[in-house]
Order: structure tokens, then C-alpha cells, then sequence
């Protein structure tokens, strides 16, 4: 059984929905917001930055996002291009893109105030929501018309990047440290389908329940 460490509506929320939607039995294990309980040894003997998420497994334990979502499809054989598929390398070239330029800039709009203090908040913060505008601007290109790849498509089971992209909008929307810094979801309706898709589905039921969200947490945001 895996377990799972985790922050309600953190970055342990996709790897959540990844394990719902595989239908793997595991076991979640509140981290606690307060940065000393991650700073403990025995969490950092699982996350070694002591960030969320952090995912028990009988490999030995995993941390990175990114890394533990590709793990999981590769494992079980789903919510991703298999490694021998010809979709395969757009999709790597697309899930690294997420997890390296638009989760960090989703997290610099959330907490403006840490790249380079308080004074230069306010900036950093402009400069994030233009990066995360960007960024959903190039997977909403790629998420609209015929040519759209399977896996990110509103249609069937999603894939990781469909439930990761979901999350960061998420955020991105509800969280900005000013309303007009948000980027409402309404300005990508190719990924708000995705992210329609996803809320519909009964694994991200009970993902909400669990962490006390409400059902239309991906396509309606909000603190």
C-alpha cells in the first residue's frame, strides 16, 4: 500500500487524484502545515527538501511532483504514454515544461515575498502572473482543435499532466496575493474542459471530500 504525505490543496492534491484515478490502495499521512514537522528527520529521510509531496512506496520513498506522477504511470500503465508509444516524447517534453517553468512561477504569484523578500513582492509577484498567462497560453494552443494529443484531451481517462495542469490553474485563480494578478480559468476553455472532465469523474469526488474542497474546486476556484 502506498501512503502518502501529504497538505490539503498542496502539491500533494495531484498525486492524490493520480492514485484515486489509478485505483491504488493507499493511505494518506498528514505532513502539517508547520515547516519544523517537515524539518524532522524521519520526514526528511522521505523528502529530503522536506517538501510535499512526499509518497511511501515499496520501491522506497519518492519525492518532485513530477517525478512521483511519471512513476505511478509508468507503474500501473496509465494516465500516461507508455515509454515504447510515439506520443511518448511530446508528452515528457510537455509534463517537464509544467513542472519546471509553470509550477514554479504558479508558486512565485502564491508567495511573492520568498524569491527576494517583501520589498520586492509586489514585482515578483507581476512578473509570475505574466509567466503563468504565458505558459497556459502554450498548453492552451496545444489542448485546442483536432490536433489536440490524446492525453490532453477532455475526453477518457485524463493523464497526470491533465490533473497537474488542473491544480496549478487552481491555484493560479483562487490564490494570487491581488485579484488582478489571478488568471481566471475562464481565459483557457480548452484546459477548462480538461479540468471539467477531471471534476466529474468520481476518483476527484472523493479527492474533494477528503480534503475538504468543494466539488467544482478545478473549474470554479476560489479561497
Amino acid at each position: 500500500m502506498y501512503v502518502l504525505h501529504f497538505v490539503p490543496d498542496w502539491a500533494s492534491l495531484v498525486v492524490h487524484l493520480a492514485l484515486e484515478e489509478l485505483g491504488q490502495p493507499f493511505r494518506l499521512a498528514e505532513a502539517g502545515e508547520d515547516p519544523a514537522a517537515r524539518a524532522a528527520p524521519a520526514f526528511r529521510r522521505l523528502s529530503p527538501t522536506g517538501r510535499i509531496p512526499a509518497l511511501e512506496t515499496p520501491d522506497g520513498p519518492m519525492f518532485e511532483t513530477a517525478a512521483i506522477l511519471l512513476w505511478l504511470a509508468d507503474r500501473h500503465g496509465a494516465l500516461a504514454p507508455a515509454p515504447e508509444s510515439p506520443e511518448r516524447a511530446a508528452f515528457l517534453s510537455w509534463l517537464l515544461l509544467a513542472a519546471t517553468t509553470l509550477h514554479p512561477a504558479v508558486l512565485a504569484l502564491l508567495h511573492s515575498e520568498e524569491p527576494a523578500g517583501p520589498e520586492a513582492a509586489a514585482a515578483v509577484a507581476r512578473r509570475a502572473s505574466a509567466e503563468v498567462r504565458d505558459r497556459l497560453d502554450l498548453f492552451e494552443a496545444l489542448a485546442t482543435g483536432p490536433a489536440a494529443p490524446s492525453w490532453l484531451s477532455p475526453s477518457g481517462p485524463p493523464s497526470v499532466l491533465g490533473l497537474y495542469l488542473s491544480m496549478l490553474r487552481r491555484w493560479a485563480a483562487a490564490f494570487a496575493p491581488e485579484p488582478d494578478l489571478c488568471v481566471p480559468v475562464a481565459a483557457h476553455p480548452a484546459l477548462s474542459a480538461i479540468a471539467a472532465g477531471i471534476e466529474s469523474r468520481p476518483a476527484a469526488r472523493r479527492v474533494a471530500a477528503r480534503e475538504g474542497l468543494p466539488l467544482d474546486f478545478l473549474t470554479d476556484p476560489r479561497p
